[in-house]
């Protein structure tokens, strides 16, 4: 953005124009108490040029993962993205679209929303998909709303294998209508069955679980589901979309709800997003799904139109009907995801799942013949795994960013674990990493164990 400073003369202007002589004339209905009156220490001002420099030198700090080898996981992933998805979504009639309101003129970005939620509803095996939504937290938070409304009930259960900080979203979703939330334990990586059995009763409006879960592993859907629906619960998984090329889909194991995180599908890491929040449902349960639907219809000429079928937000009715407050527009993500799934096709989306697999159970089987390390669960995963380990993590990670390798997740040190997971190492595999990258991981893991530091713990210890 241009670097635009105001005169005095401009900022008086302005001042005079909404009828006020100072700024502390305009502040004053904040209470002094919450003024802050002391000085700032900023440093001495400076040109524009001087500026961009500075900032330049700053995000030169920043680890790129075209520089590093990644085996970072925990819901933002290193996929390989072919180069037509910039092209296209770079492309001006979609790089500065904005919410599709007035449809008579949105026709190519109501299209591309169509065609995205067409390519998601197949992948997915569910009846309907909606217009995206911010990410894969705010998608999972909102099916609690959505659940509540549809079952007149007010209790929410969650699996403790669901990403922590997805948890960590659904309690502030959830806080201010008091919707009680539960957690269901883990036993060995996966949602206790007994616990879950216990748990369940006839208040629970949904229970919510991810699959492959935060630990990478799988859940034992056939399983949960007839727990589930025997109480009249929706059953809501959120999923990684890449999975599904090999995995069940969520509408086989008949999910009432599914969601996921579409980062996977064509988009950056970029620190943290944007990124694309997936949600789907079956059909009997969409005038109660938040966002928006594209749909597609014929005019008066019998020509090919698109229009906003469903506009549930606050934005488009009134507020008291909406279904959700979300006001963003996610179309250029979404667009990414269409794109690649698109170019990727069927066969595609299966060899990117299969490599992500078997690379994956090559490191995790590498890693566990190298004396003090082993998998922390005995659950099938799909390209997430944990380590177990005598090294601590943080000395793991700090070694390997010396070769320029990330080599995972501490999940001691992440928040939401409250220290339960002391000497985990959470890494994913993706289609990106080649043997030579691997093996370069296994030697720092075999050279961590031939020299242990005196501080570290002994799994026979723990």
């Amino acid at each position: 953005m241009p670097y635009t400073p105001h005169t005095p003369e401009e900022k008086k202007a302005m001042l005079n124009e909404i009828g006020f002589s100072s700024f502390e004339e305009l502040i004053k209905t904040i209470p002094e108490s919450l003024q802050f009156k002391g000085k700032l220490n900023l440093p001495k001002p400076i040109s524009e040029l001087e500026a961009k420099k500075f900032l330049s030198e700053i995000a030169e700090d920043n680890q790129n993962l075209c520089e590093y080898t990644s085996f970072l996981g925990g819901g933002v992933y290193d996929h390989y993205i072919p180069s037509i998805i910039n092209h296209i979504i770079s492309r001006s009639e979609f790089y500065t679209a904005y919410t599709p309101y007035q449809a008579e003129v949105s026709q190519g970005t109501l299209q591309g929303i169509y065609e995205y939620q067409s390519l998601i509803c197949e992948l997915f095996g569910m009846d309907v998909a909606n217009a995206s939504m911010y990410d894969g937290a705010s998608a999972l938070a909102e099916t609690c709303h959505m659940a509540r409304d549809l079952t007149g009930r007010n209790k929410i259960l969650i699996a403790d294998s669901v990403n922590p900080h997805y948890i960590k979203v659904v309690r502030t979703y959830t806080e201010g209508l008091k919707i009680p939330i539960k957690i269901v334990p883990v036993k060995n990586g996966t949602v206790s069955i007994e616990e879950l059995e216990k748990l369940i009763d006839d208040s629970v409006a949904a229970v919510l679980v991810q699959h492959p879960n935060f630990f990478g592993a799988l859940e034992p859907m056939l399983d949960i589901e007839p727990i589930v629906h025997k109480k009249n619960a929706l059953l809501v998984t959120c999923v990684d979309p890449i999975s599904l090329g090999i995995l069940t889909p969520p509408g086989e194991y008949n999910a009432d709800i599914a969601v996921g995180e579409g980062q996977s599908l064509g988009l950056p890491a970029s620190l943290g997003g944007p990124f694309l929040g997936i949600f789907t449902c079956k059909k009997e349960f969409i005038r109660r799904m938040p966002g928006r639907l594209s749909a597609r219809t014929v005019d008066t000429e019998g020509k090919t139109g698109y229009v906003l079928a469903l506009q549930t937000r606050e934005q488009h009715i009134r507020r008291g009907k909406a279904t959700s407050n979300i006001c963003t527009n996610e179309a250029l993500c979404a667009l990414a995801a269409a794109v690649y799934l698109s170019i990727m096709g069927k066969q595609g989306i299966k060899e990117v799942a299969k490599q992500c697999f078997a690379k994956s159970h090559y490191l995790a089987q590498a890693i566990t013949k190298i004396r003090g390390f082993e998998l922390a669960f005995p659950a099938p995963f799909f390209k997430e795994f944990v380590i177990k380990t005598a090294v601590q993590p943080d000395r793991i990670i700090e070694t390997n960013l010396k070769k320029k390798i990330f080599a995972g997740v501490n999940l001691s040190a992440l928040g939401g674990f409250d220290g339960r997971w002391t000497n985990h190492l959470l890494i994913a595999v993706t289609e990106k990493r080649t043997k030579k990258e691997m093996n370069k991981l296994i030697k720092v893991f075999k050279t961590l164990s031939n020299r242990p530091s005196s501080d570290e713990t002994r799994l026979g210890e723990q």
